[in-house]
């Protein structure tokens, strides 16, 4: 004799037993206590949540022989035991995904004439309601509007959106929510209290957690952890059998993001996959961090479901993390379930570099033009010095703007000379066109890709959109447009070697050539990390005051 599953075993019995609908269950005692049943509803919301359970309970008490169809089932006289054991004839159930066709639902409208054998009411449960054919639902129409006095049609569905609005509005809909974690966790203590199984608190709480809102999910979870380990399951235990590896280095890579230690993450990332962890769920663990730092930074740390130490780990990283950045990050990542195959680390190192390039966005300070055509005092001192101070390219843009005084909005037609200063002597450029300011400089291909960059991955067609190919054009830069080939410069070796690959340049190729509206070819080059910066800032308004020969 096979034994029963947990979730039909423990499927509740009354309206009192559903857990987490009191919504539901209340209206529906009302109306059985004063007598007010209608002829069809609609039990609609996400899976496991009682919908079906709910729909039998209401046949058993329209039909029970003891309340007289009012108030709760008494689930002891013959008509609630043979609706329990689904041995009564005029409860019919009715699976619409398997019987979905015009001729089934015909043959049902012929038997709905016919009086119940046995009981008060005849009642059909339909499930899965929004799987029927658009011609079957409008035969439906007329016997759901105005059925014979003895029926009560019960629809079930996941996804009331999908039902005719026609059917819709001959039902009274009921909406059931996914359960609440604590609900879960009480239901599953007490299943295991009856049981006589031991499982630690924090187990519960996974599984209520892991199974989201779903009484029926988190039942069949548990009866799978009771076979596996027995009558006594640890945390341990649970997080192995659900792939979970709560491994440190999650927190670790959070740590890295903050910091925007570019070269540490990915060793993290890689040591991972070399551990054989599955990169899916690593992925999913880190972004459940980072939501924490979200609520952290927020002030709503008290949302966060983690060990003590934990939250004060992150606590501690969220001084040192901008809201801007965690958001940035959460988004990057957020997005990777479809493109991590589970091998390979590559979606996971460019999201990370991603991030590292936002950051340096951040921190570049843009130029304004300053009223007085004289140079700036920063410029001034760098002439004047017969040995230019050696500085990066970001400090020196930081310097300039914090030393510029009374800026005004700039003129829209020129600028003033740009000069540039070598170790031997000064050179000076003249321009009369801003960058970026002019019709024909906005009309230019190769300015407008790079002041697109993002919208023309994200306005990509959606079947390349996520793939990989994608995902290394995020780490590129434009850097020349000559005739029908684009130059992409990139900072690692690592992601121009993998761009170049025929595959990921076709693609990449047919992501640049819609926005262009024209054929075009690439040429993949290495820049280091400098020359970038440099670009960066000349995009938004940095002016070079010095540079050095190698």
């Amino acid at each position: 004799m096979t034994s029963q599953v947990f979730y039909r075993k423990w499927r509740p019995q009354t309206l009192a037993d559903v857990v987490g609908q009191e919504q539901v269950t209340r209206t529906l005692h009302n109306a059985l206590s004063q007598g007010q049943i209608s002829h069809a509803y609609l039990f609609c919301g996400p899976r496991g949540t009682g919908k079906t359970s709910t729909g039998r309970i209401l046949a058993k008490a329209v039909n029970c022989l003891t309340n007289d169809g009012k108030g709760e089932p008494c689930n002891t006289c013959a008509v609630c035991q043979a609706i329990t054991a689904g041995a009564a004839l005029d409860v019919i159930e009715v699976d619409a995904a398997s019987n979905r066709g015009i001729d089934e639902i015909r043959d049902l409208r012929e038997k709905v004439a016919y009086a119940p054998n046995q009981t008060r009411y005849k009642v059909y449960i339909i499930d899965e309601v929004h799987m029927l054919t658009k011609e079957a639902s409008n035969a439906l129409l007329k016997t759901l509007e105005e059925p014979p006095p003895h029926v009560i049609f019960i629809l079930a569905t996941t996804e009331a959106h999908k039902v005719l609005p026609t059917l819709l509005s001959r039902c009274q809909r009921f909406d059931f929510r996914r359960i609440s974690q604590t609900d879960v966790v009480t239901k599953l203590a007490g299943i295991c209290s009856s049981e006589g199984i031991k499982v630690d608190s924090e187990a519960l709480r996974l599984i209520a957690r892991a199974t989201t809102g779903s009484l029926r999910d988190a039942e069949n979870l548990l009866q799978q952890l009771t076979t596996y380990y027995g009558s006594e399951v640890g945390l341990s235990q649970t997080q192995s059998l659900l792939g979970i590896t709560g491994d440190w280095r999650a927190r670790e890579l959070v740590k890295h993001i903050v910091n925007n230690d570019v070269s540490a993450g990915i060793a993290t990332i890689n040591a991972v996959n070399n551990d054989g962890l599955d990169l899916r769920q690593f992925n999913r663990e880190l972004v459940e961090y980072l939501r924490g730092l979200l609520l952290i930074k927020t002030g709503s740390d008290g949302a966060i479901d983690f060990p003590v130490e934990d939250i004060a780990e992150l606590k501690e990283l969220a001084t040192n993390a901008s809201l801007s950045r965690i958001i940035q990050a959460i988004k990057l990542f957020g997005q990777l379930e479809a493109s991590l195959d589970g091998y390979s680390t590559l979606p996971l190192e460019l999201a990370l570099v991603d991030c590292s390039l936002s950051a340096v966005e951040e921190k570049v300070i843009p130029r304004e033009k300053p009223a007085s055509h004289q140079p700036s005092a920063a410029a001034s001192q760098s002439t004047a010095s017969p040995h230019p101070r050696q500085s990066t390219p970001r400090q020196e843009a930081v310097e300039e703007t914090k030393a510029e005084q009374n800026p005004v909005k700039p003129e829209p037609e020129t600028r003033e000379p740009v000069t540039v200063f070598s170790k031997d002597k000064p050179v000076e450029e003249s321009t009369t066109e801003t960058r970026e300011a002019t019709p024909t400089a906005l009309s230019s291909e190769i300015e407008q890709l790079r002041k697109h960059w993002r919208q023309v991955i994200t306005d990509a067609p959606p079947d390349i959109s996520r793939t990989p190919a994608a995902a290394l054009l995020r780490s590129a830069r434009p850097s020349a447009l000559e005739g029908d080939i684009l130059v992409l410069s990139f900072r690692y070796p690592l992601h121009k070697e993998n761009m170049e690959k025929p595959d990921n340049q076709q693609i990449a190729e047919k992501i640049i050539s819609s926005f262009l509206g024209r054929a075009c070819r690439l040429r993949c080059v290495h820049e280091p990390e400098a020359n970038h910066l440099v670009e960066e800032a000349l995009k938004i308004g940095a002016q070079i005051i010095d540079t050095e020969e190698p």
